[in-house]
């Protein structure tokens, strides 16, 4: 709490007044320009390395950067993320829905131990609020990462995209760079996508194109940020030599 209280009062010294006068500027007409859902680990801040600023983004951060899948409610019962597409892509009219995954992802690493039966039992389950909240909204990421194994990682896995018409072919990892568990993020990352689709209020801005769903992923320790390019089928990395291209893709196959 004390690092926290100095912190308040370095931002008073040097931050307050431009953060204010950027209120003043968005309060009347905000204008968010993406809805970004990524995790809550620490190590994530999106809004710097993306370098976005007041007004622009809704961010929604859990463990694991999950959306759960519109089959899991009932009447009532549901959680902030749902809420969250609600708020941003009807009332505030967003555009682009981000999902964010990284690397060393402490929920995507417990994912991949509740493969054992055991472990993700009903008992430890409900020992465990994280582990029941993995193992209801995060074992279809799991299956699909299973799936993997079996056929092989060279074998590509197929997503629902924004219609039940239109299909994500996703090759994960297909250089073999990263870990097991890692690989796992990607796909978790990728199953979001399907989830957010399955929104019956979303449907019909996601069948005339006026609503758009992407991938990014984090490598915490290089810093580099990749895209999931629908063009290119994987995870590409977003750098000097690309970027003008996957914004041509985005361009060609989003707007």
């Amino acid at each position: 709490m004390d690092r926290i209280f100095r912190g308040i009062m370095k931002y008073r010294r040097t931050n307050r007044a431009k953060m204010v006068e950027q209120f003043v500027q968005v309060k009347n007409n905000p204008e968010p320009k993406a809805l970004f859902f990524t995790c809550m680990d620490s190590r994530m801040l999106p809004a710097r390395f993306t370098e976005t600023n007041i007004g622009d983004m809704f961010i929604v951060r859990n463990a694991g950067n999950l959306i759960p899948h519109s089959q899991h409610f009932l009447d009532e019962y549901t959680t902030c993320e749902p809420a969250a597409l609600e708020l941003g892509c009807v009332h505030n009219d967003i555009r682009h829905v981000i999902v964010c995954g990284h690397s060393d992802c402490k929920a995507m690493n417990l994912l991949h131990l509740l493969r054992d039966t055991e472990f993700a039992s009903i008992d430890n389950r409900r020992m465990s609020p994280l582990r029941s909240w993995l193992c209801t909204h995060a074992i279809s990421s799991l299956e699909k990462y299973q799936q993997l194994e079996t056929a092989g990682f060279d074998t590509p896995l197929i997503f629902q995209a924004e219609t039940p018409l239109r299909r994500i072919i996703a090759y994960i990892d297909p250089e073999d760079k990263f870990s097991v568990t890692d690989k796992l993020s990607q796909v978790n990352t990728l199953q979001q996508m399907q989830n957010i689709a399955s929104y019956g209020f979303l449907r019909k801005r996601l069948e005339a194109y006026d609503l758009h769903i992407h991938a990014l992923w984090f490598d915490i320790y290089t810093g580099d940020i990749y895209y999931f390019s629908r063009q290119s089928k994987k995870f590409v990395e977003i750098n000097e030599k690309n970027v003008d291209k996957l914004v041509e893709e985005v361009s060609k196959y989003y707007c």
